[in-house]
């Protein structure tokens, strides 16, 4: 069987499954203190047998270098509590291969295999919620460096027009720090979808300024945007509209010309794209541990 957690900041989904995508049993958790969080976590796959692998999409900062000395361990987050909690410790029970990326890059993984993805080369996944995160994935394998990307943090041209300081606790008027639902909820006192034409374009001239970011680092054959805020209707054309204006006819070829509609995407699998993708770990890491 492979496990399954998709940890996110709000609850966590657990699973297990013969393969990713037949799931066989799952549960959700509320994500409170680590002690509690991970005690629920350890009942739950107490109960499983034949555990082979496990797979962890993880709200972040998280480190996911194996080669650290604190490998698995969430950084410093804003999430009360959670900063050196340890999900390699909380796992130790089973002596399986395990693998633990951020959240969002699990959900590129499952689109990319299932979903908006498919025969997609390279694939960007953005979420846009409580924070703002980017993933990539390339010929169906994470992207990372000495961790796993931060875009959400990139410093952005400010509108000349918008007064707000910003939210980031670090860095203040981030991409994070001006776009994120916190944010939208500080600067005007309510969630976008209550917003008229001119507050969604300004979070659209926000989060274009990141989908070009991703299409001149990576050129990914997709982008697609997700996360509660991206249900604001009309936002992702603005995005698609916006991202257009920004690349000014420098790229165009294939879906990167016209009106981006099939280029800047929403997702195709919803609200199972990160337990998918945690499953999706799972399986890899039982893969690469057979492979040495």
């Amino acid at each position: 069987m492979l496990a399954g957690i998709e940890a996110g900041g709000t609850k966590m989904v657990c699973a297990v499954a013969e393969h990713p995508a037949h799931i066989r049993e799952r549960i959700e958790i509320p994500t409170t203190s680590p002690e509690e969080t991970f005690a629920h976590i350890q009942d739950f796959f107490a109960d499983q047998k034949n555990i082979r692998s496990i797979g962890i999409a993880a709200f972040g900062p998280v480190d996911t270098d194996r080669r650290s000395k604190t490998y698995g361990n969430v950084l410093n987050t804003p999430k009360p509590g959670w900063s050196g909690a340890s999900w390699v410790r909380a796992m130790a029970a089973y002596t399986t291969p395990f693998a633990i990326e951020s959240d969002v890059s699990g959900a590129c993984l499952a689109e990319y295999i299932y979903g908006a993805g498919r025969h997609k080369k390279t694939l960007a996944y953005v979420t846009v919620g409580t924070g703002i995160g980017a993933g990539i994935v390339h010929e169906g394998r994470v992207r990372t460096g000495t961790g796993h990307y931060e875009m959400g943090h990139i410093p952005v041209r400010r509108d000349p027009y918008d007064r707000y300081g910003g939210h980031c606790p670090f860095h203040a008027d981030c991409l994070e720090g001006l776009a994120s639902g916190p944010a939208i909820d500080a600067r005007w006192g309510g969630p976008l979808s209550e917003m008229g034409e001119g507050e969604i374009a300004l979070e659209a001239s926000y989060l274009s300024q990141l989908a070009l970011t991703l299409i001149l680092t990576h050129m990914p054959g997709r982008i697609i945007f997700g996360g509660g805020v991206m249900k604001t209707p009309g936002l992702i054309d603005a995005i698609r509209e916006q991202t257009a204006d920004r690349l000014a006819g420098y790229v165009s070829r294939g879906d990167l010309s016209g009106d981006l509609s099939e280029y800047i995407v929403p997702p195709a699998l919803g609200d199972d794209a990160g337990i998918s993708g945690a499953l999706l770990l799972a399986q890899q890491a039982a893969r690469d541990a057979t492979d040495r």
